[in-house]
């Protein structure tokens, strides 16, 4: 999802050229993806892994999903937000937590596993460096998140190009709001504004896939394939990973980017009072 960041501000005309082509950089093979592989995510945007986490990693995962959650509200340190229930009104959920990459050795060393960030490798061609990391908790009541690029939220600032990694923690499914992705739309459909969602036209004319998920199945998917959900109106939780990562030779902007997310866009324990903050999509 996006955050404001003040005004939008229009895409320059090299912002909105297609992004290289995926190609191995010199001295690099590929070590779990196949050339059929690499293609298929270049063409659609996305590549999904099912049950690349077993089942018991996962209850590792998931308890650790749950213990943060329950992490008190510091100011300065990792990131957590909240929304109110659409089906108890007035009833606090929390929405995610950002920035906790630093905070908890099991999420930290997941992230750097080369299960996850060597397959990132493969699809960028390259090493692959940490830009960002989340848990969207989405439980019932929780709303969803409008259909968007993520190049489209400043990450322009940063690199041309990222990967993100989903992970299932719960299983998501239509009625609790999985991840829905519009296949081939990453190269077909080019970033022409910043901080805006696309809008129900656009919607309409793109096929979206709803990807149902389970607990340990994977999706990568680039920072321009159109995606959102829709609310968990359901009575099942669905927690969900989202790890991103950018091309090692863009730099290591992650310290730079959550600088910049916590002025613009700060946690609740860290808003001022009486001050509105706009959340664009």
């Amino acid at each position: 999802p996006l955050y404001s960041r003040g005004a939008p501000q229009r895409a320059s005309a090299g912002r909105s050229a297609r992004p290289r082509e995926i190609r191995l950089g010199k001295g690099m093979e590929r070590r779990y993806f196949s050339d059929s592989d690499v293609a298929s995510f270049d063409r659609d945007g996305y590549i999904i892994v099912r049950r690349l986490l077993g089942p018991e990693e996962m209850a590792r995962v998931s308890d650790w999903t749950e213990k943060v959650e329950h992490w008190p509200e510091v100011p300065g340190r990792y990131m957590m937000y909240f929304e109110e229930s659409l089906l108890d009104p007035g009833r606090r959920l929390i929405n995610r937590i950002e920035n906790f990459y630093p905070y908890h050795d099991g999420f930290r060393a997941l992230f750097d596993d080369d299960r996850i960030k060597g397959r990132v490798a493969d699809l960028f061609g390259e090493p692959a460096v940490l830009f960002k990391e989340k848990i969207n908790y989405k439980y019932p009541g929780g709303d969803g998140f409008k259909h968007h690029q993520d190049q489209a939220a400043g990450w322009w600032d940063y690199a041309p190009l990222f990967i993100s990694v989903l992970i299932s923690v719960d299983e998501a499914t239509v009625e609790n709001g999985c991840l829905e992705i519009a296949p081939g739309n990453n190269r077909h459909r080019h970033l022409d504004r910043e901080w805006k969602p696309f809008t129900p036209d656009e919607i309409k004319a793109m096929p979206f896939v709803q990807v149902e998920t389970k607990p340990g199945d994977v999706i990568f998917f680039d920072s321009f394939v159109p995606h959102g959900s829709y609310p968990n109106l359901s009575n099942r939780r669905r927690r969900i990973l989202y790890v991103t990562y950018n091309r090692l030779s863009d730099g290591d902007h992650r310290v730079a980017y959550y600088a910049a997310k916590r002025r613009s866009y700060p946690p609740d324990c860290e808003r001022e009072a009486g001050k509105e903050y706009v959340f664009r999509v």
